[in-house]
């Protein structure tokens, strides 16, 4: 699988969610997108189960959040955690 990184920690709101969108709009089936976050984003995990993505979003010792999200179903995300 393809790992395709947005670094969100230092942007402002909605510029994270405007670009996650944007991944996920070309994301092809052997990718998938690993977001670093301040905060879990509630509205782009929303949106991408909608739209049938396979989400994972998990918060470290730290505090920042990790959101990973694919097409496939066939995959556990769970192994590209903090990859």
């Amino acid at each position: 699988m393809k790992k395709i990184t947005l670094d969100a920690r230092e942007l402002e709101h909605p510029k994270p969610l405007a670009m996650a969108i944007n991944i996920l709009k070309n994301l092809e089936d052997a990718d998938y997108l690993y977001m670093i976050h301040r905060k879990n984003p509630v509205p782009l995990i929303d949106l991408a189960q909608e739209h049938h993505f396979q989400v994972l979003s998990r918060e470290d010792a730290e505090g920042t959040w990790h959101i990973l999200i694919t097409k496939n179903h066939s995959v556990d995300l769970k192994e590209y955690l903090f990859v």
